[in-house]
């Protein structure tokens, strides 16, 4: 019991010694995927983090400062618990069965699933107020947002939208998840299969004949093949694919994964800057 009272004892504000917001909250966190720890090093609470995922490459540095403990479907279980981390943060149902194992160990998990912008940005708010850092959470929030209106504006003095095909997957071919075809409609282009954008899972995204996509004809192609690299000359030699927009006028495009398809920080900053660039682009292109 005086273990117990001296531990929450030294949370609570006193004349003497008073504590901040950042004493609250978890103290050692594991981030089961990229978007967290990206956060995290954006408020300045890069301490707290003792565990990243393998794919982590934002920022540069967290891969050399933290453990690499996880891929996407799997985890070293026993390497996160030697961690002894306070909470374990993971994305979406993928992750269920490393979270119940976690659980099991009497480990905190948090798992997120957000799949739209607003729910990247209330993500993005929740985890800053659970490291006391609700302020600069929403003050960097309101900064990303002003950017992503002011994209929304410059679009908008487009003489006609581009229609763009994502491909998130080549064989099969897999559309863009709803955040990614969002960004594309603030950056200027309209989707090309927006009723698959709904669907949260790859598989009910996958676009089973091929011919369907020439017959949509996109204007520009993005690639992002899931940490594969992009090959726009393997696009463009697809059979049939010849006459579609995008290929006779070569535009076709990479977009790293790690910059697009990670729903946090990168997606609403160097993502939809780099699909915003090339539509206004394409754009010029057409009065030229």
């Amino acid at each position: 019991m005086t273990e117990i009272a001296g531990t929450w004892r030294m949370l609570v504000a006193s004349k003497d010694s008073p504590a901040t917001t950042r004493d609250w909250g978890p103290q050692r966190i594991v981030c089961l995927t990229e978007e967290p720890t990206e956060w995290l090093y954006l408020l300045g609470e890069e301490r707290r983090i003792v565990g990243i995922s393998g794919y982590t490459v934002r920022p540069p540095r967290a891969r050399e400062e933290n453990p690499k403990v996880s891929a996407y479907l799997s985890a070293r279980i026993d390497k996160i618990v030697a961690l002894q981390p306070d909470c374990v943060i993971g994305f979406s149902d993928l992750q269920a069965d490393i979270a119940a194992q976690l659980i099991r160990a009497g480990i905190q998990v948090t798992i997120f699933n957000q799949r739209s912008v607003a729910e990247i940005f209330s993500m993005l708010y929740q985890l800053a107020a659970m490291v006391g850092q609700a302020e600069h959470g929403l003050a960097l929030i309101q900064t990303m947002q002003n950017r992503l209106l002011a994209i929304e504006q410059a679009a908008a003095t487009l003489k006609r939208r581009p229609r763009v095909y994502f491909e998130e997957w080549y064989e099969p071919h897999i559309s863009a998840i709803a955040w990614v075809s969002e960004l594309i409609g603030i950056a200027g282009g309209d989707d090309c299969f927006p009723e698959l954008a709904a669907k949260a899972m790859g598989r009910d995204r996958i676009i089973a004949d091929g011919s369907e996509i020439v017959w949509r004809n996109p204007d520009i192609i993005f690639g992002s093949w899931c940490g594969r690299k992009f090959h726009p000359a393997h696009v463009a030699a697809r059979h049939g694919w010849e006459n579609v927009n995008a290929v006779k006028n070569r535009q076709l495009f990479e977009i790293k994964s790690s910059e697009i398809l990670q729903p946090g920080p990168a997606a609403l900053t160097d993502g939809v800057e780099q699909l915003h660039r090339i539509i206004m682009a394409w754009g010029a292109a057409q009065h030229e």
